[in-house]
């Protein structure tokens, strides 16, 4: 046993002297069969799915990806499914019909989910998959939207991956309830911190009105309708839930709130995130010939189409790009008229490739998550215009850390828009600020590829890892807050202050008696 510690003590020293890091991962004993379900995924979690199916394939894993997107999941190990739903898998939704909606266009998926479960399961692909299931190691699926695919996972490990990042409601699910004190809901705006009493009150109650109207009032219910008529001998959707080994979560300390996490919580934030590689020449020469003023990108993801914009707000964007002296990147769906010669329109570009050029300045972004980290990621100072769904909270993010600022589209003017864009690129804090935040997140022992690619092997060697599970994620509310054992506390507090009341009394009436009996006798 010594010699043996003292040869893999050996092993260590050289791959340090040969420059390598001790974090890498060890060549390849055994390449596993994963599936990954991914029924419902808007376009920008696919990407970070698709990510961490390239990290496993690159580490000779052959993959299995059910898609509504497979032109992501190009890869010689990855073999991309796409079932028949139609329209289904198209994201046709407005974000701006939503900007009122108090439940952060969750309510869109009331009537959504439901429609895809019943027509998922008569998909020749689902059946088929379904039907072979059991081949596979692992399952993965994102931990958004895909209730609908519950039955694939019983009695079958498998893992999650949470794109949104720190999701409290998934987080109770694994065991750990975060603290309404300082961790905002999903969808709530991110308060200040230290919270106030009136915020953190609004803060509880979003945390469990969000669970509530998904977990047991509006969706998960008419999904469990669904599943039960067509498996009517499989456990509660909800019951398979709590049997994940792990998640990994979308997130990191350096650009987001420090949060206590259980071993089965694996942050693999920016994992998606990449070098900038060579744009195309034409690409490259309007930045580069843009001068010292150097260049806006504006985009606003993957689901808010151009052509969604209201009127109004897209008439100010073109007038306060044409009195800004930069030249503006502008990722548009469809052609555009009426905009300045300073501005570029393209319905696709690399993001990447532009946010890591020298002179982009600013990205003007609707404050995705995975457009945030990669703004941070490349060290370029974000202005959001956030539209709905977690949006808001990220860009009050943004303007708190100094990494740049957020503008609501009802508070937007020409005015307003140009006045933002100049402070960014004239104030040398932002730069400053995202630099350092940068330098931070890229400063780790191992990269989110490396981790997620070890945990997910290490749930599959050890099948499915029951040792990282939390007792917690067993116990029902009741249990979990303790409210029977404080129940009993207060039972026992009362029934002792009735007796402590009783005996006083019956003590005093004794003393006083006593005493009255001798005045009556003298």
């Amino acid at each position: 046993m010594c010699h043996q510690m003292k040869l893999a003590g050996l092993c260590v020293l050289m791959v340090v002297l040969a420059g390598g890091t001790v974090g890498e991962l060890p060549p390849l004993q055994v390449s596993y069969n994963i599936l990954m379900l991914l029924p419902r995924a808007c376009r920008s979690h696919s990407n970070l799915n698709s990510a961490v199916a390239k990290a496993l394939a690159n580490r000779g894993h052959k993959i299995v990806m059910l898609t509504p997107f497979p032109k992501l999941a190009i890869h010689p190990n990855i073999t991309a499914l796409y079932p028949d739903l139609g329209s289904l898998h198209e994201d046709r939704i407005n974000l701006f019909d939503f900007r009122g909606d108090t439940s952060g266009c969750l309510s869109c998926f009331t009537e959504l989910l439901p429609m895809v479960t019943r027509k998922l399961y008569k998909d020749p692909v689902i059946q088929d998959l379904y039907s072979r299931r059991k081949e596979f190691d692992l399952i993965i699926l994102d931990s958004l939207f895909n209730e609908m695919i519950y039955p694939f996972l019983h009695e079958m490990p498998f893992i999650t991956v949470c794109s949104a990042g720190i999701d409290h409601r998934q987080s109770a699910v694994l065991g750990n309830l975060l603290n309404p004190a300082y961790v905002s809901s999903l969808v709530r705006e991110d308060f200040p911190l230290p919270m106030t009493a009136w915020h953190r009150f609004l803060n509880t109650l979003s945390h469990i009105i969000v669970a509530v109207y998904w977990r047991t009032w509006a969706v998960v219910p008419r999904v469990q309708k669904e599943i039960s008529a067509l498996f009517p001998d499989l456990p509660p959707l909800l019951d398979i839930e709590r049997n994940q080994s792990l998640v990994l979560v979308n997130s990191h300390f350096s650009m987001a709130r420090t949060v206590p996490l259980l071993p089965s919580q694996v942050e693999v934030g920016a994992l998606h995130c990449r070098p900038a590689a060579p744009l195309p020449q034409d690409l490259e020469s309007w930045i580069s010939g843009a001068g010292p003023e150097g260049v806006i990108y504006f985009s606003l993801g993957s689901l808010v189409q151009g052509h969604n914009i209201p009127l109004k707000y897209r008439d100010m964007l073109i007038k306060a790009f044409r009195r800004l002296p930069h030249r503006i990147i502008w990722k548009y769906e469809e052609d555009l008229e009426g905009v300045s010669e300073n501005v570029l329109i393209r319905k696709w570009l690399p993001q990447q490739d532009v946010l890591g050029h020298d002179n982009v300045k600013v990205f003007i972004s609707h404050g995705g998550q995975l457009s945030m980290q990669e703004s941070i990621y490349h060290g370029t100072p974000l202005l959001v215009f956030p539209v709905a769904c977690d949006q808001p909270k990220n860009g009050l993010f943004v303007r708190t850390s100094g990494i740049g600022d957020m503008l609501m589209w009802e508070d937007m003017t020409v005015e307003t828009i140009v006045d933002a864009v100049s402070e960014i690129t004239t104030n040398p804090k932002y730069k400053e600020n995202v630099l350092v935040m940068s330098r931070q997140l890229r400063d780790q022992p191992t990269t989110p590829q490396e981790r997620a690619v070890f945990w997910t092997e290490y749930v599959i060697r050890h099948r499915g890892a029951p040792q990282l599970r939390s007792p917690a994620a067993q116990l029902s509310w009741v249990e979990f807050l303790m409210l029977d054992v404080l129940f009993f506390f207060s039972v026992a507090v009362f029934i002792s202050i009735f007796l402590l009341r009783r005996i006083i009394k019956s003590i005093s009436a004794l003393i006083f008696g006593t005493s009255n009996l001798k005045l009556k006798t003298q």
